[in-house]
């Protein structure tokens, strides 16, 4: 959610009046939201299956450093793919118990034939064909629950990169279940739902994107993205 400034005013408000949003409240999505957007100081929090978890403050090396290199990544794909967009860190409504606020959402324009669309209100609705989320170890919620939320939601495609133990997992949506993407021979794995978007796994883990982008450019050249990308304008 986008925070703006607002002058300090005396307001009989019922937003001054809402509990706070805390770690294991159980709340209905429309409360969930009223108390987030009552709440400033929190800046990430998500709603799975009822339950709401507030983060904590996000480390560089474990977080905010992964969290830029897949941005520059996806980025350079969304830019060269017209058709395709790009959120970091958007709220997602995805049905009435489940509001995530996924580190990256890959999706296809609406206008293109995608599974999304914007609300009145300027939320993204229903399942991105592609999220991303950086986790700090295999045992965090996005291995778990939010998994499920996001297979049984229709999310095409889920990559979680495990910060501590410095490996990503790029998971794909088929007959209703999630199965591993794993990389080919030459180390790179490529999109199931976005051809041309290809990853050199252990450039991306050392940070080695210069060759991570080049590898990149490879698939955006390559023939089947020429052609996605004839197919999404011709919808």
């Amino acid at each position: 959610m986008v925070r703006e400034y607002q002058p300090q005013t005396q307001s009989n408000s019922p937003q001054e009046h809402l509990p706070p949003l805390q770690s294991g409240d159980r709340l209905t999505r429309p409360e969930f939201e009223r108390r987030y957007a009552a709440a400033p100081q929190i800046k990430k929090a998500e709603l799975i299956e009822g339950i709401v978890y507030v983060a904590s403050p996000l480390r560089h090396e474990q977080h905010g450093k992964p969290h830029s290199r897949v941005i520059t990544w996806l980025g350079v794909y969304q830019s060269l793919t017209p058709g395709v967009d790009l959120s970091d860190a958007p709220t997602v409504r995805l049905d009435l118990d489940n509001e995530p606020q996924p580190d990256a959402v890959l999706f296809i324009e609406p206008d293109a034939g995608g599974q999304t669309r914007l609300s009145s209100d300027g939320y993204i609705e229903g399942a991105p064909e592609l999220i991303v989320e950086i986790a700090a170890s295999s045992a965090a919620i996005d291995r778990g629950s939010k998994k499920q939320v996001y297979r049984r939601n229709g999310v095409l495609e889920y990559i979680i990169w495990q910060s501590y133990e410095n490996q990503i997992e790029w998971f794909y949506l088929s007959d209703g279940d999630y199965r591993l993407l794993s990389p080919d021979a030459d180390g790179i794995i490529r999109s199931q739902v976005f051809p041309g978007l290809w990853l050199a796994v252990e450039e991306l883990l050392n940070n080695g994107m210069a060759g991570v982008l080049e590898v990149l450019q490879s698939g955006l050249h390559s023939p089947e993205h020429r052609h996605f990308v004839e197919q999404l304008w011709k919808r």
